[in-house]
């Protein structure tokens, strides 16, 4: 027994001793009863219909085809998604899975410990559990740093699958990617919406998906990604997308697409639009559509560059929507969760900051003092009003922010609602001074804002007002992605 030790940092090496190393091996190391099959398959020999003549170009005998074949299958039809980190994972087996050749069942608590994972009394580098049933991840948080961040325990089905990353256990979930739209869609809005709303979730979600796993493949096999930021003298632009992640396809939290496994997906009707849209996505000049979407966007949609990189995606054009601005709560309760509900002004909101909040946020958020706030300034916003990049004017010196999510959550506790808002500052005023008071510092700051979201692509509440009066999936996808056009892909095919 043999093999090669790489860890990520050298106080893993120095923590390796021989029983542990010898404990590690044994875990990768197939049996001889495991290996006798693969020999076999190994040693036949392949068949050919006329032995003379040379294989075809491209086409030489592999003895893994067969498998690459099945692998890439599998990666057209199955998705990782990364449920929870944490130090320490709890989990309940709801009936029997499958890991390290026992069966398990029940509570189950995993644990970090000296670069592997305690289970059982042993450590592991992975774990893998599999089986039919389903398993429950508790203290799993949604909404993560929005106003409606929480915990809960969730239900999930297919395989799950724990790896250490940075000193935590990373929980994955792998499921079929129409299995994963049907949780998706329920996740992300309640699903006693009108079917063809629920259709152009599916084929949006689908599309989305698929682009991000065509995308973390292509960085895989390509150079080492772009940093998505921008810092300089006097300003720090930097935004944040999926290329985050590195060890699963997408996260189940806001960040990608809500992902809450089966706690909220049990409606037929969600099941019938996936079905009914099985293997559709939007695609533009023969590409799958990085298909966007957010809950509001306030009257007008934002563009792609004004939110991530600096790269003009035709299919993500502004335009205007008549149809979000809505009041009507048979719609909204449809649309929005019970903690999404919570958010009620969402069209057009006001946030008001106190000179000392205003400061403190600040301060905190770009880790520099710039002293007293004089003014917030719009250096750049998208056609619908989003902004992009922020001056902050101090009494010190002035500093640029970007991109609209640094901007939202440097001027909130939590995330401010959209950074589509106009800046109204307010004085404090003495008798002894002049009304129209300019050049002082402001005691207040009121933001007028309207949206909720990033308010790319799809807009939610206002393509669930279009299902409702009769409008085709079709013609809502049609109005949020110009130019793009709805084509079958197999889900078993590789993307």
């Amino acid at each position: 027994m043999c093999g090669l030790f790489i860890t990520p940092r050298e106080q893993d090496f120095k923590a390796l001793t021989a029983e542990k190393a010898a404990a590690i091996l044994k875990e990768v190391t197939l049996s001889e009863e495991e290996l006798k099959p693969i020999i076999e398959s190994l040693s036949d020999k392949p068949q050919t219909t006329d032995p003379t003549q040379p294989p075809l170009k491209g086409e030489e005998f592999s003895p893994f085809k067969g498998e690459l074949e099945r692998v890439r299958g599998w990666v057209g039809s199955s998705v990782s998604v990364g449920i929870m980190k944490a130090p320490v994972i709890r989990f309940c087996i709801n009936g029997t899975y499958q890991a390290k050749g026992t069966e398990v069942t029940g509570e189950q608590t995993a644990e970090y410990t000296e670069g592997g994972i305690r289970w059982q009394g042993n450590v592991y580098q992975e774990l893998k559990f599999k089986g039919d049933a389903s398993f429950t991840l508790h203290g799993v948080t949604i909404g993560q740093r929005f106003h409606w961040e929480r915990q809960e325990s969730q239900t999930f089905q297919g395989i799950l699958k724990l790896v250490v990353d940075e000193d935590k256990i990373v929980a994955i979930n792998i499921l079929p990617v129409e299995d994963y739209l049907t949780s998706v869609i329920s996740s992300e809005m309640k699903s006693s919406c009108s079917l063809e709303f629920l259709k152009a979730a599916a084929v949006i979600s689908r599309s989305w998906l698929y682009a991000q796993m065509q995308r973390r493949q292509e960085r895989a096999d390509g150079p080492a990604p772009f940093f998505s930021f921008v810092k300089g003298e006097g300003e720090s632009i930097r935004w944040y997308d999926r290329e985050d992640h590195t060890i699963f396809d997408v996260c189940a939290d806001d960040h990608c697409q809500r992902y809450q496994g089966i706690t909220r997906a049990s409606n037929p009707q969600v099941a019938e639009a996936v079905n009914a849209t099985r293997g559709q996505v939007l695609m533009y000049d023969g590409k799958i559509c990085d298909t966007r979407f957010g809950k509001c966007c306030g009257g007008q949609t934002n563009e792609y560059q004004y939110c991530w990189e600096n790269i003009e995606v035709p299919y993500l054009r502004s335009v205007k929507d008549p149809f979000c601005n809505t009041h009507d709560k048979k719609i909204l309760r449809q649309v929005l969760n019970d903690y999404d509900l919570e958010t009620q002004d969402f069209f057009e909101w006001t946030e008001e900051l106190s000179q000392e909040e205003m400061h403190e946020r600040i301060t905190e958020h770009l880790k520099m003092d710039l002293g007293a706030i004089l003014a917030l300034e719009i250096v750049e916003k998208g056609p619908g009003g989003h902004i992009s990049k922020l001056r902050i004017v101090g009494q010190e010196k002035s500093f640029v922010v970007g991109k609209e999510l640094e901007i939202r959550r440097m001027l909130s506790t939590s995330t401010l609602k959209s950074s589509a808002f106009t800046i109204e500052p307010k004085f404090r005023q003495r008798p002894t001074e002049a009304k129209n008071m300019r050049g002082g510092i402001p005691s207040r700051f009121i933001l007028h804002g309207h949206g909720w979201g990033h308010g790319v692509g799809l807009c939610q509440i206002g393509a669930a007002v279009m299902g409702e009066q009769g409008y085709s999936y079709e013609q809502i996808l049609q109005h949020y992605y110009t130019g793009a056009i709805i084509s079958r892909k197999s889900p078993d095919e590789e993307v």
